[in-house]
């Protein structure tokens, strides 16, 4: 199906040079096992009691379910990434529909519940939304990079045949951390000072505001002190760090947030491969 849409076209002739430097990047993070990365995570949200966010490919999640069952034994949440981590951009509309479909299938037969969504490489077509209300999802997070919509600090509705979505939007950091170590190769303590002055204005304005860390990178040994700076930092400054569900169905009843916190930080990491298999299994 994927030769007929043209998606190993687009990966071999416009993305062969990416493709092969992220495939030798990817094979160097995985020489540390996945669940020592995961476990790094799970250890320092639980040691903070924060919440944290994994959106999974669930065609990886099929292959290592005791990897995703041990986020939900921490007490932590798994949204869907798809079914495969393909761009539905380049995507007829039928096979869009079937990967998200396939997806909530799959977590199903997981016995996972999922209620949250976040589209491949961030990538939503027109007719996502409508694909996301039909199937009933409470929230989704990556239509907060678009615009209109990529300064919001508040969550957000969008329009879905003329009518505003029954699923809630949440506001994404563009600054995710494969965006600040693949691409712009910054230390640890410039994409911790990024990452904390952007809590700062969250906590200006009382808002919400979505991270992208993925495990893979934020997990590794000497990446993840990053994140315990920012939890930190967050908590000092009254901030309220739950699950993603968990903030989206709070603020619907309460329109504030928990225990009186000043804003909301919501952290998430996307899990699109476990195994360096996993990551080249993209391309079949």
């Amino acid at each position: 199906m994927l030769l007929k849409t043209g998606w190993l076209r687009y990966l071999w002739k416009e993305r062969k040079p990416f493709f092969l430097r992220q495939a030798f990047r990817m094979a160097f993070l995985h020489k540390t096992p996945f669940r020592s990365l995961l476990d790094n995570i799970l250890g320092l949200v639980e040691e903070f009691q924060a919440g944290f966010t994994f959106p999974i490919v669930a065609s990886a999640a099929l292959r290592n379910p005791e990897t995703v069952r041990l986020i939900l034994d921490f007490h932590q949440e798994v949204a869907s990434h798809g079914f495969n981590h393909v761009n539905y951009r380049y995507l007829p509309p039928k096979a869009e529909r079937m990967d998200i479909g396939n997806s909530l299938s799959a977590f199903r037969n997981l016995s996972i519940p999922v209620r949250g969504f976040r589209a491949p490489y961030n990538v939503c077509t027109d007719q996502t939304p409508r694909l996301l209300e039909e199937l009933g999802f409470l929230w989704e997070g990556s239509l907060g990079l678009r615009s209109p919509h990529c300064d919001e600090r508040s969550f957000f509705r969008v329009h879905v045949d003329g009518h505003m979505s029954s699923f809630t939007c949440t506001p994404m950091f563009k600054w995710s951390d494969d965006r600040m170590m693949d691409i712009y190769g910054l230390s640890n303590r410039q994409m911790a000072r990024i990452l904390k002055r952007a809590l700062q204005q969250t906590e200006e304005k009382s808002g919400v505001i979505m991270f992208d860390l993925h495990p893979v990178r934020m997990g590794q040994p000497n990446h993840i002190d990053v994140l315990r700076e920012v939890i930190g930092y967050g908590m000092q400054r009254n901030g309220w760090f739950p699950r993603v569900t968990e903030a989206v169905e709070y603020w619907e009843r309460n329109h504030k947030w928990k225990n009186g916190a000043s804003y909301c930080c919501l952290l998430t990491g996307d899990i699109d491969s476990l195994t360096l298999l996993d990551y080249l299994s993209r391309l079949f």
